[in-house]
């Protein structure tokens, strides 16, 4: 915990999510990140496109506290779902409502969302709601509930460490869900705090999902929670078209492609822009075991910004402990 812990803080460190997005290319970002553009990140999805695998898409952006920024964000999101549209790629979209206003006005904010959904659904192109922390939760959710009455394209998140995740995922069965182990520091009135409990129940969630849901996105890189819900599907006649599994740009890539030739629909989270830092820190807090899986890519070469010195020198420090 205490690691997942300091990720957080990390992610949370404008300073550091500023120099990040200055220095992201010497740091090694285009492993983490599909492209700093949208013509960069077409070609990654049709590069993954061609291994049968499906994409989201994300836009990153952090710290967006004003109408303009909001304003902007969603300008590249419709610029995305055009280019999805005209390339003909196998993607979707997946947006964070705080990225479109949300911190700034409730209103705005949807008025936003609404304007990317109904283009979207225009195009017959998909659009997941990311949930983030517990304080914006449930104003999502209100969002993405009244977004379905006109519009059958939304699909949203389910945080398995919050304890209301068995509630909700009842709540939202006929919809597309994404169920995740939940990457921000919540505290015991709300979420689970031991790693085990949120294992439990990401498990239970999946299994409710797969059994009574409408599609599920099972959004891991474990391969023992892989195997599971591979025998699963296998015990309870499952069909395959009813799930996916769902990994990270850069994360596990052989295991994706593998899982894609055995059959299995396959989506990569794909992100992309110049404001990574914030992203890929809580990737980390969210399964510390991440670290193994892209270090070497990303803290490989030297450099005298403060993210090499906070960030480098601490995973490099935990790394050499496991080593010993």
């Amino acid at each position: 915990m205490l690691l997942r812990d300091f990720f957080i803080q990390l992610s949370e460190n404008q300073l550091l999510n500023s120099t990040a997005k200055k220095y992201g290319l010497k740091l090694g970002a285009q492993n983490v990140v599909a492209g700093t553009n949208i013509e960069e990140t077409i070609a990654s999805i049709k590069e993954l496109n061609a291994h049968n695998i499906s994409c989201t898409v994300d836009n990153l952006g952090e710290f967006v506290s004003s109408e303009e920024e909001a304003s902007a964000a969603k300008e590249q999101i419709l610029a995305v779902i055009e280019a999805i549209h005209e390339n003909g790629v196998n993607a979707h979209i997946s947006l964070k409502p705080s990225q479109l206003g949300l911190d700034i006005d409730v209103d705005f904010c949807y008025d936003n969302l609404y304007e990317i959904v109904e283009k979207a659904a225009a195009y017959d192109i998909f659009v997941n709601f990311d949930m983030e922390d517990y304080g914006r939760l449930q104003t999502s959710f209100d969002m993405v509930e009244e977004l379905s009455k006109t519009f059958n394209n939304v699909g949203t998140v389910i945080q398995s460490y919050f304890y209301r995740a068995k509630d909700d995922i009842e709540k939202f069965q006929n919809y597309r869900l994404r169920i995740v182990k939940g990457a921000y520091k919540e505290p015991v009135e709300v979420a689970f705090q031991d790693k085990l409990d949120i294992d439990l129940n990401f498990i239970e969630l999946i299994e409710y999902h797969l059994l009574h849901g409408k599609f599920t996105s099972i959004a891991t890189h474990d391969h023992n929670v892989i195997a599971h819900v591979k025998r699963f599907v296998a015990d309870n006649n499952i069909p395959l078209d009813k799930f996916e599994f769902q990994m990270l740009y850069g994360f596990r890539t052989d295991m994706q492609k593998e899982l894609a030739k055995e059959g299995y629909n396959f989506c990569v989270y794909v992100p992309f822009g110049e404001d990574w830092y914030g992203y890929f820190m809580r990737r980390l807090a969210e399964r510390p075991q991440n670290i193994n899986l892209v270090t070497k890519q990303v803290f490989t070469k030297k450099t005298n910004t403060v993210l090499a010195v906070a960030a480098g020198a601490f995973v490099l420090g935990r790394l050499t402990k496991r080593n010993k």
